[in-house]
């Protein structure tokens, strides 16, 4: 990896202008591209000292080699720039999206002699009006089937078309009336292409004048008793009312809009389109992105605006369809500053363009509506790729090539430490079993030998508490094979010392036949020994979990970690990481497991705090009333550091006098917590449901929070 002050422009040497900058690796390859106002205050800021950088940035900055830049007289100027350069050079490092699936759209290919109506994919062509795209072909095909009885336009192939010509005689269509068979001259090129136009400005939304038209053309046949007519225009009529109730209206006044919603997590984001024209929806389209960059809500939206928009110029009605640049565009959030994206937006319309994000009525509300869809997209998204087996399977073996491991870890377990600066420190511990997570065998730890933030540390304990467990349901399924443990005293009952259950004097502890509880039916906590420990941490917490297997005589279970936001998986005794590549199935099963470690740590560690915030002892402040309470809470962030205030420190908190800082701080005083009851067999420990700590013995424990 590159040093980046071995690259860094000299003082001065970078403009405080508009521009857009390209770092390159040593190979010369463009691995990211950016825009700003100001090129010195940018680039400046990513030669600061690496630890203060985010993950991501600070691996561009070390892969990178070298950095050059262009000025621009706008922000405007530098926002087409950057989208001009991102789809040359493709930079690794830039946020990428890609389609979900391939969507389908109607075309109508006004560039031919004979305007065809088909289902296409792919880029869009010169002189074709495109609809939708739209989720299904089979919803294009029903639409066309109803509108081709009214508009009878050509949607055969070119060969057919030829065919037909040169024997004088039309296709099954032309015969059964739902094309008007321009190949055997029916109709003339400009009737057809009127035919086209009917066709096109009815799918763009323009049909209540038709209708009306025809509906008047019915009751004219009607009173001159043409009623073979009038049937016909009749049926036409209810053949567009069926087409235009499978695009319901959304938003009144026929406007013409593009709702843009995006759902993610750490690791990738998905992107929900709703093209809106004329009030009703006319297409749909969504992507899904790896976040290779650090980038957040309204960053996302600014890269899905440019890709969106950057080859569509003129507006949505005069491009037809879902094509163009509408009026409105609504977001969940705006870029700063939003000013040059809209005037981007502007500039390829034609006209005005309003970027919003929407703060009430019918628009907010399909807003969520496609936020939903967006947050399903990404759910479906992670449940396609993590159910197949062949993909799962394939990610344990590449996790194992990548560890040197001799099978692939059908069993991984994952561990993470969270904590409120310091207070209320926790642990969890998930397990995936064949690549799948299993919930039932999650468990939850409360750090509570040592205080204040020590990751490593919290994490040599879990481990070893996590691990003596397992050592002990070995010895209790008579699976114990006695040998001195590292840390010294082995038990006489076959257990180490730290891990003897209380009983008589002279009582062996009952052997049990197998890690399946008889009286339950289920397994028993900690009876299944990993193949696999995973930790969210580099280095410093791999050697810790080490260290503490080592400690009880286990070598048989590897050890990884995974930092957050990294790609590298580090291993004991190794002072580089493994590397995996970016589109690795066993990087994604890693950054999975760690993930839900995370999200599992974290809700256990808010629902402590959430309880902790219910302090009763401020519950009994007479004149303490909810507001000044959490005013409290909120000054001090813990209960515990409001009882080590003074009465001086207390008085500071805005609308608490100091006869009620005295009244407070003597409440507290004299409602100190009790010891809390520790599991003798583990040195767990034990808590109520409702945040007690009651004085236990080990089998009176029960539950998954350990």
């Amino acid at each position: 990896m590159a040093d980046p002050s071995t690259y860094r422009p000299k003082p001065g040497q970078i403009p405080d202008s508009p521009g857009v900058y390209k770092f390159r690796d040593e190979h010369r390859r463009v691995i990211y591209v950016g825009k700003a106002k100001s090129l010195r205050a940018r680039l400046s800021s990513y030669f600061q000292d690496i630890a203060n950088l985010h993950q991501r940035t600070a691996t561009m900055v070390t892969t990178a080699a070298s950095v050059e830049w262009t000025v621009v007289s706008t922000e405007v100027e530098a926002l087409q720039l950057e989208y001009s350069w991102i789809k040359e050079f493709d930079p690794r490092f830039n946020v990428k999206y890609r389609d979900d699936k391939s969507y389908p759209s109607l075309a109508v290919t006004m560039n031919e002699e004979f305007p065809r109506v088909q289902v296409m994919r792919g880029p869009k062509r010169k002189g074709v009006r495109y609809f939708g795209p739209y989720a299904h072909a089979w919803a294009i095909r029903e639409t066309v089937d109803l509108l081709l009885r009214v508009f009878p336009v050509r949607t055969c192939s070119a060969g057919v078309f030829k065919r037909s010509a040169q024997i004088g005689r039309p296709c099954l269509l032309g015969y059964i009336g739902k094309c008007s068979a321009p190949c055997v001259g029916r109709v003339s090129p400009e009737e057809h292409r009127e035919l086209a136009e009917e066709f096109s400005d009815f799918m763009a939304g323009h049909a209540g004048t038709y209708l009306r038209r025809l509906e008047q053309r019915m009751k004219d046949a009607a009173a001159a008793m043409e009623y073979e007519q009038a049937a016909r225009l009749r049926d036409d009529l209810e053949a567009l009312r069926r087409a235009m109730e499978k695009n319901a209206v959304v938003l009144a006044d026929a406007t013409d809009a593009d709702l843009i919603a995006v759902a993610e997590d750490e690791l990738e984001a998905a992107v929900q389109i709703f093209h809106v024209r004329g009030g009703r929806v006319r297409g749909q389209r969504g992507w899904v992105t790896d976040k290779v960059e650090a980038v957040d809500t309204a960053g996302l939206v600014e890269h899905a605006v440019q890709q969106l928009y950057g080859d569509e110029s003129g507006d949505a009605e005069q491009s037809g369809g879902s094509g163009g640049v509408p009026r409105e565009v609504l977001v969940p959030a705006l870029p700063e500053p939003v000013e040059p994206l809209a005037q981007w937006l502007s500039e390829r319309r034609g006209s005005q363009v309003s970027l919003r994000v929407p703060q009430r009525g019918d628009k907010k509300d399909l807003m969520a509506t496609v936020q939903r869809n967006a947050q399903q997209a990404l759910a479906l998204h992670k449940t396609k790729r993590a159910s197949d087996l062949t993909t799962r399977s394939r990610a344990l073996e590449e996790i194992a090539a990548a560890l040197d491991l001799d099978t692939a870890p059908l069993r991984i377990e994952c561990y993470d430490i969270s904590h409120l600066q310091g207070d209320d420190v926790v642990a969890s511990m998930v397990v995936f079993e064949d690549g799948l997570s299993r919930k039932s065998e999650y468990r939850r730890f409360q750090i509570k030998s040592f205080a204040g933030q020590d990751d490593v540390r919290s994490m040599h304990e879990v481990i070893s508490r996590r691990f003596r467990r397992y050592l002990q349901e070995k010895q209790r399924t008579s699976e114990w094979e006695q040998q001195p443990a590292a840390t010294g005293e082995v038990a006489a009952n076959g257990a180490p010392a730290a891990d003897r259950e209380a009983a008589p004097s002279g009582e062996a502890v009952e052997a049990v036949g197998g890690p399946i509880d008889p009286d339950t039916g289920r397994p028993r906590k900690f009876a299944y020994p990993p193949q696999l420990v995973v930790v969210d941490g580099g280095q410093p917490q791999v050697a810790a979990a080490r260290r503490a297997l080592e400690e009880l005589g286990i070598d048989d279970v590897a050890v990884c970690g995974l930092a957050k936001r990294l790609e590298e998986v580090w291993v004991p005794g190794e002072d580089d990481p493994v590397i995996l590549p970016r589109t690795s199935e066993g990087l994604y099963l890693l950054q999975r497991v760690r993930d839900e470690a995370h999200r599992f740590a974290i809700s256990y560690q808010r629902s402590k705090r959430s309880k902790s915030m219910k302090a009763g002892a401020l519950d009994a402040v007479p004149g303490l009333g909810d507001t000044r309470r959490q005013a409290l809470l909120k000054h001090f962030g813990s209960l515990k550091r409001l009882r080590a205030a003074t009465v001086e420190e207390i008085c500071q908190v805005p609308g608490i006098g100091r006869h009620t800082a005295e009244t407070v701080a003597a409440a507290l005083a004299s409602a100190a917590p009790a010891a809390p009851a520790v599991n003798t067999a583990t040195g767990e420990i034990i808590e109520d449901s409702d945040g007690a700590t009651p004085t236990a013995t080990p089998s009176d424990h029960r539950g998954n929070s350990t």
